[in-house]
């Protein structure tokens, strides 16, 4: 077979004619030499022929191949979901003077970093225990000292909020014990608050991993701060929420009301920090001291029930505090968050808000006809994928599949029962534990006119031509959405028009070819 190699290789530039002028990447690689050097590979990959390779696409298209897709068992293909660090992590960010600590691999947190950064466009702040073969066998423990005193030493926290990676939980590291010798050693204070959370990532997902860091955060800093009177106060969690437009629109609600509150976890400025010109190694906004009096709350709202049901559990049982659960998305969804606040707190819902209501019903109004009957399939976490759900269904769209990998039974059930309550639902199909490969078989043999998730979309819109609306997490390749609000009535109108405007994108791609499928091509829509 060598024999017959063509060995005169193809030696691409990088600027062409003109040395100085580089090319963006995008246009060099559609240079002929480039191309040349790109068929010259294939000779050594033992690549199928084109057409091969087509009629084998073609059959993946069919029932037959789906049937066989949905009976695999030992294989996830592109899941939508993430492992349990990242938001261990990501929940850690949102409070004050908080270094979030991987135990594990060096390769571990730089994955996280660069994956949360990537979504904001923002430098995130995570510092690691880079384990390697020697702790692999030995164990982490001189890796973790090592760690926590560096990190004190270096960037002076005022909370270490520690999480595991696969490695340290394989080799069973007792995390616990560990951080209690290290501050008997004397490697970090014994004063430093230091929560610590088991967040295998061959388990669960990500919202586990918020949720486990969250409950360790509160217990660590909570303990024997429990008083005889309340503080008047309401803590809300927002849950992983990657839009850090909605905690600001939480405060402005909440600040509208009156309500003195408590965020646990705002990471708002973390992840859209202003560029003042000077850095800030810390941006989480929620003060220890807060947090640690967040047990003489009145109550705690949070607005993902699937995301935290430890850390709700904790809280209703170990400080006998009242918790509420929310999904303040959509009209109906925030009408029923606002007439809660205005019961619990005596006071009327204000102006500000009720006109907010009367401008997203009317832009619903000016919009709905055009996504009325659309068939639509989403993907995403439990909550984010039931507030979607029920904000399409207001808009008469018919959610057709819904694929949730991180699901649960609990789920499952509560999503059939909003669907089979709606005449917009009757046809829809909730696939739990399910990937993005067993989408695009779904959409592949029951079309549909629209597809809702985060980036990882853009694979099935290639493949199926069904336009894609980021919704979700993570966004990397569309700039500033985590900026917007999804939440309440200014979310609603925002999330609206991201799903309005791509149905008017696509429908004049589809009409835009001159003298053929140009005959509606209206510059009114």
């Amino acid at each position: 077979m060598t024999d017959n190699l063509d060995n005169t290789i193809p030696t691409p530039s990088c600027g062409g004619e003109d040395p100085g002028k580089i090319k963006d990447h995008f246009d060099l690689f559609q240079t002929e030499p480039y191309q040349d050097l790109f068929a010259y590979k294939r000779q050594f990959e033992g690549a199928y022929s084109d057409d091969k390779i087509a009629e084998t696409a073609e059959w993946t298209k069919g029932w037959d191949y789906r049937e066989k897709n949905f009976a695999r068992e030992a294989l996830t293909i592109n899941p939508a979901k993430a492992c349990q660090p990242l938001g261990a992590l990501f929940v850690a960010a949102g409070f004050e003077g908080t270094l979030p600590y991987s135990h594990g691999s060096q390769g571990c947190v730089a994955y996280f970093r660069s994956h949360l950064t990537r979504n904001y466009k923002e430098p995130f702040q995570a510092v690691s225990s880079s384990m390697t073969e020697d702790a692999a066998v030995f164990g982490g423990l001189s890796n973790l000292k090592s760690g926590l005193e560096n990190s004190y030493t270096l960037y002076k926290p005022k909370m270490i909020a520690l999480c595991t990676t696969c490695m340290a939980e394989v080799i069973g590291d007792d995390i616990g014990a560990y951080i209690t010798t290290a501050k008997n050693e004397g490697h970090i204070p014994e004063d430093l608050p230091v929560p610590a959370a088991h967040t295998p990532s061959f388990v669960g997902s990500h919202i586990t991993g918020y949720d486990n860091m969250l409950k360790s955060i509160l217990k660590t800093l909570t303990k024997d701060e429990k008083s005889e009177t309340t503080n008047g106060k309401f803590n809300f969690n927002l849950g992983f929420d990657p839009y850090i437009g909605n905690i600001r629109e939480l405060k402005r609600i909440l600040g509208l009301f009156g309500i003195d509150y408590t965020i646990l976890s705002d990471n708002s400025d973390t992840f859209d920090s202003p560029n003042t010109g000077e850095f800030k190694m810390y941006n989480g906004l929620t003060t220890l001291a807060d947090t640690a009096d967040s047990i003489n709350a009145e109550g705690t709202v949070f607005f993902q029930k699937y995301t935290t049901p430890k850390t709700q559990e904790y809280i209703a049982k170990d400080w006998g505090q009242k918790t509420y659960n929310f999904r303040p998305f959509g009209i109906k969804g925030t009408d029923e968050f606002l007439m809660t606040l205005s019961a619990v707190t005596g006071k009327p819902i204000p102006l500000e808000l009720q006109q907010d209501r009367g401008r997203a019903v009317d832009a619903m109004t000016d919009s709905q006809a055009w996504i009325h009957g659309k068939k639509i399939a989403l993907y995403g976490d439990p909550d984010h994928a039931l507030s979607l759900i029920q904000f399409l269904l207001e808009m008469g769209a018919e959610p057709t599949h819904i694929v949730v990998t991180n699901s649960n039974d609990d789920f499952e059930a509560e999503a059939r029962e909003l669907l089979t309550n709606s005449p917009y639902g009757q046809g829809a199909t909730v696939w739990g534990g399910k990937d993005l490969w067993h989408l695009r078989s779904l959409m592949f043999t029951e079309p549909v006119d629209l597809l809702i998730g985060n980036s990882y979309g853009k694979y099935l819109w290639r493949d199926t031509g069904t336009p894609l609306v980021r919704i979700g997490y993570p966004i990397f390749d569309r700039h500033h959405m985590h900026r917007y609000a999804t939440l309440g009535y200014q979310g609603a109108i925002n999330q609206f028009n991201w799903i309005i405007n791509t149905i008017l994108d696509e429908l004049d791609r589809k009409t835009s070819t001159i003298a053929k499928t140009d005959i509606s091509f209206d510059l009114i829509r």
